[in-house]
């Protein structure tokens, strides 16, 4: 069995080119090799789930079935973690183990035992008596159990095609002695999967630089660079730390008998790892007299019946004892004694550059959140659900992904925006008019969608869990673009409308980690489809939280006061004058206070060109007929706090205003009407003229106690605030990005990465999550400044 199984390995390695038996293992292999394609591309694209941990973790893994030194790299990152001040967790599946459950190692007695825990948690857990080390075939479920036992980072073994669970940082390692084998997938090779699959790791490091030559390593790394920037490659080599023998039964250390040196005599070496050759190599290249060397399967448990071969070797060897891997003495049968002393060789790793590869690793160990929204309303929620994002977590770094428009909103308040602009006639709406949406793909909205996905294809793996604020269809693109498990702020569907579809209550039970929904009956009905629902809060009403530090907008203008609100889609430079107009006759009836307030997403100087007024004054406009109407730009509330009534053209707008108890004068159409439904008795819709918006606003003000009837109504309809709050506490408590922060920091303490890397998101330089620069990014830089000079053309 050794021979047989010596020459198989030598085959999948691509040591022996003798297609006879092996070449038939071909086949099989050549429908492996799709299948693990297919899994990659579902995972890629959001069909199968990949879930955040809450925990940070780092994984180390490979593309080839072990021998790449994962385990002594595991208890070396643990390590330099420990002496960062961090309290360190190990998960790992536990090869050959029998557990099914997560198991602590240590907790009991049973844990300790080799046919339980497996062989390689057993050595980490000796060597890292500090750490606490779990065993678990469901990685995620083990990660979860080292968050309760308060470890502040996780590293994952053997965790690359553990695509289920979600990881802060992949570093791979290649055996730069044999780095892809023969290049074909398991059983014809040793790939697990092709080697495209390194574009999703972080950090690459070739280990065993030592065993090949320069030549071979420049090889090596020029192959690597097909899929990996050369700056995230890494080297490493193995050294020897001490020797522990055991003899007559007994386990010593002998470190302080010999230190480095190597045990006098000649040896029989057995072992039962991926890559014998390997282990082979290093003994000798430790100076070991190796007389013969027997192969085993990986894992292998070593039979009394194995002992007695091997002695019955070593005898007619005439050898003075044996040599096994550190992993070998935990497959030993239990109390083993043999007739001659066995060696073992405590191996360790180390990283040629650990000064970079630290640095590097601090930068992508960044908390990376993007905070996604498909409107002009949920555009400024989800522009204030980044802002508590950055203050709630100083050291992440936060941008935005806006699938209408160019995300103004984010950007005034300086949170950078890495989606491709895209200005559509409808603004973005539309489900209510088939014409719109014709009108929309006219325009290009294919194109623009086809851009959108190129962009968060180019970023991919660069986010923790997206958090999305509008409806299903924001949630599906970024699922396929991101294929991460997002969390959904739910503000354009509610049961008082029309519900969530089945296809979209569908959508939200499986493929979104947690739904905010904008009034609690809409959680109601969805939790009882299954899905994890919560209100806590509208969302929209948080937006009534913003406060304005510049001066009373209403200061000196007569009462009543009315709120003007054209909106902030392009239609608004067409309403305007219908706006205004209402404000004209209204003027003629009765002496009023107006106030118009401008959404960010408006150019000023366009709307004035449409607006029929007669000069421009300050802050302030007259119109032909005598009207002064005051603009204003900033939050919403200040102005709906002090209004008395809303002529109101607009969307989430409109529904901040009735909820802050303004009653809502507005047009009838589609839209409006489904909003209608909504707001009820707090919103009175009349035909789309001037003058019915003018009748109906002096009707309502001369009619104070319908007023506090409609009021009422809006402030019972719409709520109180606090969705924001309480996405931003799940997030930073089961979703962990608390104890992401803290270990960024505590990283940045320790190694202190590069003073070109942006530490803080409130420097507006910071584009780390883009470090895959795309087309569409460089020419909105361009056209950002070309605006800019536009506008200091015209001011002067």
């Amino acid at each position: 069995m050794p021979g047989f199984l010596s020459n198989y390995l030598s085959y999948a390695r691509g040591e022996n080119r003798n297609l006879f038996p092996w070449g038939l293992l071909n086949l099989p292999g050549a429908l492996v090799r799709p299948f693990t394609r297919l899994r990659n591309a579902f995972y890629d694209r959001g069909l199968f789930a990949s879930v955040d941990p809450p925990m940070p973790v780092i994984s180390v893994g490979n593309l080839c079935h072990g021998g790449t030194n994962k385990t002594p790299m595991v208890e070396m990152l643990s390590r330099e973690l420990t002496r960062a001040g961090l309290s360190v967790g190990i998960v790992s599946r536990g090869y050959s183990g029998e557990t099914q459950n997560p198991l602590w190692i240590g907790q009991d007695e049973r844990s300790s035992r080799r046919e339980i825990a497996g062989d390689e948690p057993l050595m980490l857990a000796e060597r890292l008596p500090e750490a606490k080390v779990v065993i678990s075939r469901n990685r995620y479920d083990g990660v979860r159990l080292l968050a309760k036992l308060g470890v502040d980072v996780v590293v994952a073994d053997d965790a690359f095609q553990h695509r289920r669970m979600g990881r802060d940082l992949d570093i791979v390692l290649i055996d730069a002695t044999c780095p892809f084998g023969n290049g074909r997938i398991v059983p014809a090779g040793i790939l697990r999967e092709t080697p495209e699959s390194l574009r999703r790791a972080g950090i690459v490091i070739l280990t065993k630089v030592e065993q090949v030559s320069e030549a071979s390593l420049a090889e090596t790394k020029k192959m690597l660079s097909r899929w990996v920037a050369p700056e995230n490659v890494f080297t490493a080599r193995v050294a020897l730390e001490s020797w522990f023998v055991l003899e007559k039964g007994e386990w010593r250390d002998c470190e302080l008998e010999w230190g480095h040196c190597v045990p006098p005599g000649r040896f029989v070496a057995f072992s039962a790892i991926a890559n014998p050759a390997s282990f082979k190599r290093s003994l000798l290249s430790f100076g070991v007299d190796v007389l013969d060397h027997r192969v085993y399967r990986d894992h292998h448990r070593f039979s009394w019946k194995d002992i007695d071969e091997l002695e019955r070797l070593a005898k007619g060897r005439g050898a003075d004892g044996f040599v096994c891997t550190e992993k070998d003495m935990h497959n030993l049968p239990k109390d083993p004694i043999l007739l001659l002393p066995l060696y073992v060789p405590r191996i360790t790793v180390s990283l040629d550059d650990p000064q970079r590869f630290w640095r590097l690793a601090t930068r992508k160990l960044r908390p990376n959140l993007v905070v996604a929204s498909n409107g002009y309303g949920e555009d400024a929620i989800g522009a204030l659900l980044a802002d508590k994002l950055r203050r709630r977590f100083p050291g992440a770094s936060v941008s935005a992904f806006s699938l209408v428009g160019s995300g103004r909103e984010y950007r005034d308040r300086g949170i950078p925006v890495f989606s491709p602009p895209s200005e559509m006639p409808s603004g973005g709406v539309v489900k209510y008019s088939i014409r719109a949406l014709l009108r929309d793909l006219r325009h290009g909205l294919r194109k623009d969608i086809k851009k959108q996905i190129e962009v968060w294809r180019g970023n991919v793996g660069k986010f923790r869990t997206p958090l999305c604020v509008g409806d299903a269809y924001l949630l599906g693109h970024t699922i396929w673009g991101q294929g991460l498990t997002p969390l959904l702020v739910a503000t354009a569907k509610s049961v008082q409308l029309s519900g969530h579809w089945v296809l979209e209550r569908a959508l939200l039970r499986r493929r979104c980690s947690h739904v905010w929904t904008r009034d609690g009956e809409t959680a109601d009905a969805l939790r009882k489809k299954g899905v994890p629902a919560v209100f806590a809060g509208s969302p929209i009403m948080d937006l009534a939280l913003e406060e304005d530090d510049a001066s009373d907008p209403w200061e000196g203008l007569a009462r009543p006061h009315v709120m003007l609100l054209p909106g902030s889609r392009p239609r608004a430079y067409d309403d305007v004058t219908r706006l205004l107009g209402a404000v004209d006759l209204l003027n003629d009836e009765k002496k009023c206070g107006f106030v118009m307030l401008l959404a960010p997403t408006i150019d000023r100087e366009r709307l004035l060109s449409a607006a029929p007024c007669v000069r421009l004054e300050g802050d302030s406009i007259l119109l032909e007929r005598g009207a002064w109407v005051r603009l204003h730009t900033g939050p919403i509330a200040p102005v709906a706090r002090g209004a008395d009534i809303l002529i109101g053209l607009g969307g989430t707008a409109n529904q901040v205003s009735a909820g802050l108890g303004v009653p809502v004068v507005s047009i009838v159409e589609r839209g409006k009407r489904a909003q209608k439904k909504l707001l009820q008795d707090a919103e009175i819709l009349v035909p789309p003229t001037a003058e019915a918006l003018a009748s109906a606003t002096s009707g309502l003000l001369d009619d104070p106690l319908r007023r506090n009837a409609m009021a009422e109504a809006g402030i019972k309809r719409l709520g109180g605030p606090g969705a924001l709050e309480s996405v931003v506490e799940y997030a930073a408590h089961d979703l962990g990005w608390d104890a992401r922060t803290r270990l960024y920091e505590k990283l940045c303490e320790a190694f202190s990465p590069d003073d070109s890397e942006p530490r803080s998101p409130d420097n507006k330089t910071d584009t780390t999550p883009l470090e895959v620069e795309s087309g569409w990014i460089k020419k909105r830089k361009i056209y950002t400044k070309l605006m800019r000079l536009v506008r200091v053309l015209k001011e002067r």
